[in-house]
């Protein structure tokens, strides 16, 4: 089986397999991993973990809230009609 190597993209046989992005800023890390051939629960996922800064009132140790790509949708609904 021939597999090609992108930063964010495995692709195998010309199929795309699996997706992982992430995005951090100083205070959180953001990740979407995709996998359109898995049926498994838990395949796509949106994960948020804080990031712990000493000294800071805002993130003290480490949490993370995972959730599925159909809440992600949800969330950054309500986010978009609220702040906007």
């Amino acid at each position: 089986m021939h597999v090609r190597k992108h930063p964010d993209i495995i692709y195998s046989l010309g199929e795309i397999m699996n997706i992982s992005k992430t995005k951090s800023t100083k205070r959180f890390n953001y990740t979407v991993n995709l996998n359109d051939t898995a049926k498994q629960a838990g395949s796509n996922v949106v994960t948020i973990s804080t990031l712990p800064i000493e000294d800071s009132r805002y993130s003290i140790g480490q949490t993370s809230l995972t959730m599925t790509v159909r809440e992600a949708k949800a969330l950054n609904s309500f986010l978009s009609d609220t702040l906007s």
